[in-house]
């Protein structure tokens, strides 16, 4: 097998199937939640969670603008401020990102930056937060995942990743994958209900929740 039959979209399969595991103990908190987040609860799908998902998008390009006061034209952030740090993707990843899917009412994010970027904070926390955006979290032993959510026009999860991520293309792979086979979609989603019942009655953390759905996953 040649180097291009080992890679899936640039990305080596090998770390597509074996990911790297976040380790708790080398989370770095930076805040916590300002809003509450929403309870641990499996609702039926809404039709305004793409919708939803535009809104922040179009609010995450437009942090990443650069307003220059004598034409008034917004273009990219120039060199000036960060070398090469731009918006790669904007992908809307997680359960309600799949039509038909019972999910939390959470809106889940990959935010992919160009170049090497996640160290550089100083550019783009601030223009994360001033959108709206508070940065919780930082694991720079799994793939360099910033984490930060929002409220607001419901509860977002934004992750931020450098290139060529091997997380974020097991997330397209996985949202693509259950918006194609309606019988996967169904089990996951059963699946999904039960852990989350287990949850409650246990009064587990949403880790544990998350780790009784990745068997089904």
């Amino acid at each position: 097998m040649d180097s291009a039959e080992k890679t899936f979209n640039g990305i080596p399969i090998e770390a597509i199937i074996n990911p790297s595991k976040d380790n708790p103990v080398l989370v770095e908190r930076i805040s916590r939640r300002k809003v509450k987040a929403p309870e641990l609860a499996i609702v039926e799908p809404d039709p305004e969670w793409p919708t939803h998902f535009q809104t922040f998008r179009l609010r995450i390009l437009a942090a990443f603008e650069h307003h220059d006061p004598d034409t008034g034209i917004h273009h990219p952030s120039g060199p000036q401020e960060a070398v090469g740090v731009r918006v790669s993707t904007i992908n809307h990843v997680g359960s309600t990102s799949v039509p038909g899917l019972s999910a939390k009412a959470v809106v889940d994010i990959d935010l992919v930056l160009s170049g090497n970027p996640l160290t550089d904070e100083p550019y783009y926390v601030p223009r994360l937060e001033a959108a709206g955006f508070q940065f919780l979290l930082r694991e720079p032993a799994w793939y360099g995942h910033r984490f930060f959510c929002a409220s607001e026009p419901m509860s977002c999860n934004l992750h931020v990743w450098g290139p060529n991520c091997a997380e974020v293309e097991r997330h397209r792979i996985f949202r693509d994958w259950l918006r194609e086979h309606e019988d996967e979609r169904e089990l996951y989603a059963r699946a999904k209900r039960e852990c989350a019942a287990a949850a409650r009655e246990n009064g587990e953390v949403m880790d544990v929740y998350t780790s009784r759905k990745n068997e089904v996953v």
